[in-house]
C-alpha cells in the first residue's frame, strides 16, 4: 500500500540580528505549537543556529532565513546565511570562555547535524530530530553527557 507521507514547512527571512535571532525562537516555538508538536528541544536547537546566523554569518543588508520542515516524525530546523565562506565547526571552547558552546549543543540535542553549501554566497545549517516529546531532566542528561568531553573526542555527526 502506498501511503503519503505529510510534509509541513514553515519559513521566514529575518533580519541578522540579536533581536532577529531572539524572533527565530519564537516563531519556531509558536509553529511548533500550532503543528502540536512539542517545542523542546528545537527551540534550544533554532535558538543556537540562529544566534550563530546573527553572529556569525551577519552581512549588512542580508537577511538570515529559518526554515522547518516535517516529515512522518523528523523535523528538520534549517537556517540559512549569506556568509559561505564562514564555515562552522564543532570545538570546544576553553573553560572560562563566554561563548563558543552553541554547536555543542546542538550536537548533543539533534540527531543529527551538518551544513550544505548554498547558491554562492550561502550556506545552510541544519539539524534533524525526532518530533516526540522529551522531558528537561532528559536534555538535561543528553546534553551533559555529550558536552563534557575534550573536543578531540567528539565524534563528528555531520552529514
Amino acid at each position: 500500500m502506498n501511503q503519503e507521507t505529510a510534509l509541513r514547512n514553515f519559513t521566514v527571512l529575518l533580519s541578522p540580528t540579536p533581536r532577529g535571532a531572539r524572533l527565530a525562537r519564537l516563531l519556531a516555538t509558536e509553529q511548533l505549537r500550532t503543528w502540536g508538536l512539542p517545542s523542546d528541544p528545537a527551540e534550544l536547537i533554532v535558538a543556537e543556529l540562529a544566534a550563530n546566523a546573527a553572529t556569525h554569518g551577519r552581512v549588512q543588508g542580508r537577511d538570515f532565513r529559518l526554515t522547518l520542515y516535517v516529515v512522518g516524525d523528523t523535523l528538520r530546523i534549517e537556517v540559512t546565511d549569506t556568509r559561505g565562506d564562514h564555515l562552522p565547526h564543532l570545538t570546544a571552547p576553553s573553560p572560562d570562555a563566554d561563548s563558543g558552546r552553541g554547536l555543542l549543543l546542538v550536537d548533543a540535542l539533534a540527531d543529527r547535524w551538518g551544513v550544505a553549501p548554498g547558491p554562492r554566497p550561502r550556506k545552510t545549517v541544519w539539524a534533524e530530530l525526532t518530533a516526540q516529546e522529551r522531558d528537561e531532566c532528559e536534555i538535561n542528561r543528553i546534553v551533559d553527557e555529550r558536552t563534557a568531553k575534550p573536543a578531540a573526542s567528539i565524534p563528528s555527526r555531520t552529514s
